[in-house]
């Protein structure tokens, strides 16, 4: 575990085959170490709307499997994308793979909180994961993945720090809708960016956020993601970001610092467990 180059690329949703074909090229002009996509990486926002046909998608999942670990080989590089997975008629997941370097899989997370509200009707698509909090072991290092709405939830990136985490990473869709006004969304935005950066610092933990971009539907539907994607370091500083169009960053980060950082703010130490009960309740 040392200074790796990170690269997050963020990007407009036209067609699958399209955004297919731009994740290759960017691939193709990079050197990296670890790449990361928005969340339901390959497809559109179905979740704007409740239509039965959108759940067409899943039967994406083996193809996109396939796809992202032939590039993952190729290229050398951690592949993060997140994708919508069928694990019988009744049961999907909003699912979030790792592909190592060399093609295999080090790991998957379904996304443990789903919202449901005006132009995100998740709960229609999407079962909550069933499995326990974990951390994905990479050649990097311990990677924290979580997806979008987790980021409002503190207490899931101080399980997965306590896990060993060495990074949080967290595909995103999210953006503002047709009655928001300029000010809401400034306001949206510096709240989304404020919760995560939050957890860099409560756990010293550098975190990666990968958003979408564009406009999705239309009428009461639409959707315009902000994109905004950015890493934050152990102080909740902003040390990279992009704007608010397609747009591919990178970054070396050098995760040894994480140790460090720690011992100059011992949080985890002064923890007082006997005064947490109340968080298991409702």
């Amino acid at each position: 575990m040392g200074e790796i180059t990170v690269s997050l690329f963020q990007y407009p949703f036209t067609s699958r085959e399209k955004v297919q074909k731009l994740i290759k090229n960017k691939l193709k002009s990079i050197k990296t170490d670890l790449f990361i996509l928005p969340e339901l990486s390959l497809h559109p926002y179905f979740c704007r709307v409740q239509n039965i046909d959108n759940f067409k998608y899943a039967n994406y999942y083996e193809q996109d499997i396939s796809f992202f670990s032939k590039l993952a080989k190729k290229y050398k590089t951690i592949i993060v994308a997140s994708l919508f997975e069928r694990k019988n008629e009744g049961i999907y997941y909003n699912t979030a793979v790792i592909f190592e370097n060399d093609g295999t899989i080090a790991g998957k997370y379904k996304k443990s909180h789903i919202p449901h509200d005006d132009s995100f009707y998740e709960k229609y698509y999407f079962t909550p994961s069933p499995d326990k909090p974990k951390i994905i072991k990479t050649s990097i290092g311990n990677i924290a993945l979580m997806i979008c709405y987790d980021q409002w939830f503190p207490e899931l990136a101080r399980v997965m720090a306590l896990l060993g985490a060495d990074i949080f990473i967290y595909p995103t869709a999210i953006g503002s809708m047709k009655n928001d006004s300029k000010k809401e969304t400034k306001l949206y935005i510096k709240a989304w960016e404020n919760i995560q950066k939050s957890h860099s610092i409560a756990n010293q933990i550098p975190l990666i956020s990968v958003n979408r971009v564009g406009v999705e539907g239309n009428h009461d539907n639409k959707i315009k993601f902000w994109g905004k994607s950015f890493v934050s370091n152990y102080f909740g500083e902003i040390i990279k970001q992009a704007n608010k169009k397609e747009k591919l960053i990178s970054i070396k980060m050098n995760l040894k610092d994480n140790k460090k950082i720690k011992q100059l703010w011992p949080f985890f130490r002064d923890r007082r467990v006997e005064l947490y009960k109340y968080l298991l309740k409702k």
